[in-house]
């Protein structure tokens, strides 16, 4: 085995921000260690961001259709960050794809973006697909970020990214346990939507709100906050969970909605903070200035927040980590986080 491995990580989110594209140099001492060489972001374009908006609802039949599209799409921006960045020699390329479906308990989750064809088009390795033998072998199929958390960001024994779903690591003595809080990012960006922004800017429009009591309460009493992890989020749980409750409460103030549901995000992390000393936030919603003073304002866990770059391309800079142990036949998947059989090497490898 080599000393160095250099990666290109790609993450879709669910918040629909773009496509994040990192080039990482990993390496092993006693510890894994990584270098971000390159990175950037590469927003999808009006036509596509509708068609993946709508993606969930869509027959399986049309999926499949959008699949082939988004896969030659997902090509073609790939060979432009490797012209970018063509005087590296890439050892694999590793991408998650885009959630389209994820319902574990019916043994169903789809990311498009992760056909065999991927590797042919752009000429290289691909490791992708790194959902579905999770939920094969019973697991949740998600969080798949710890792994990465745990062996790259050595100095935390805690982790909250708040993304389109806000998810939750705690590294215990004996087990890594990790799970989704509650949707964030995906909620908050959608009621800036109605101010014609694409996500409310250090939480501005939150912070001319007021609490809706009733609002709150509803939120509290949906049954997947009762539950015990492991357990995830997907968007079909929002649409039919989250959104019929917005419905109720269509005539309120949107800046109204907005500052509860913050309330309700920073509440719940809080709650899940507990008993930690210091935690590493990151994901688009560690920009939100509102959001993280709320945080504070209800726990004695230090939050610590790093350095830009790593808070908006962690989750690409894990996903080139989970291609790279999968190359190698390595565990990047904790049963004691998705609740799988066992421990295992997930993502499917395709050869150009």
């Amino acid at each position: 085995m080599k000393d160095k491995y250099k990666v290109v990580g790609i993450m879709s989110g669910t918040s629909l921000d773009g496509l994040d594209f990192v080039l990482v140099e990993f390496f092993k001492e006693t510890k894994w260690y990584f270098k971000l060489i390159s990175s950037s972001t590469h927003p999808y374009p009006k036509k596509i961001y509708e068609k993946l908006k709508h993606s969930s609802s869509l027959h399986i039949d049309d999926i499949k259709i959008l699949d082939q599209f988004y896969t030659t799409y997902l090509s073609k921006q790939i060979s432009k960050f490797l012209k970018k960045n063509n005087e590296h020699k890439i050892d694999l390329i590793s991408s998650h794809g885009h959630t389209v479906l994820h319902q574990p308990s019916s043994g169903i989750t789809y990311q498009i973006g992760n056909l065999p064809i991927l590797a042919k088009l752009i000429n290289k390795k691909v490791i992708c697909d790194f959902r579905p033998k999770d939920v094969k072998m019973g697991g949740q199929g998600a969080p798949l970020v710890p792994v990465g958390e745990i062996k790259l960001f050595h100095q935390s024994d805690t982790f909250i990214n708040l993304g389109g779903f806000a998810n939750i690591t705690l590294k215990n003595d004996k087990k890594t346990i990790a799970y989704d809080i509650c949707p964030a990012n995906l909620i908050l960006n959608s009621l800036a939507n109605k101010f014609n922004k694409p996500y409310d800017k250090d939480g501005e429009l939150a912070s001319k709100g007021k609490l809706i009591p009733e609002l709150e309460r509803k939120l509290n009493n949906l049954k997947f906050f009762k539950l015990k992890p492991p357990k995830s989020l997907g968007i079909e749980w929002v649409k039919e969970n989250i959104l019929p409750i917005f419905e109720i409460f269509q005539k309120c103030s949107i800046n109204d909605i907005l500052y509860t549901y913050t309330i309700f995000i920073a509440k719940k992390i809080s709650h899940e903070l507990s008993g930690r000393k210091e935690a590493l936030v990151t994901g688009g919603g560690a920009f939100n200035s509102f959001l993280i003073k709320q945080i504070k304002n209800r726990t004695s866990c230090l939050i610590r927040i790093p350095e830009k770059k790593v808070i908006n391309f962690k989750e690409a800079i894990i996903f080139a980590f989970l291609g790279l142990l999968r190359d190698q036949n390595k565990v990047n998947c904790y049963s004691s986080v998705t609740g799988a059989k066992k421990n295992h090497s997930t993502g499917n490898i395709f050869l150009p």
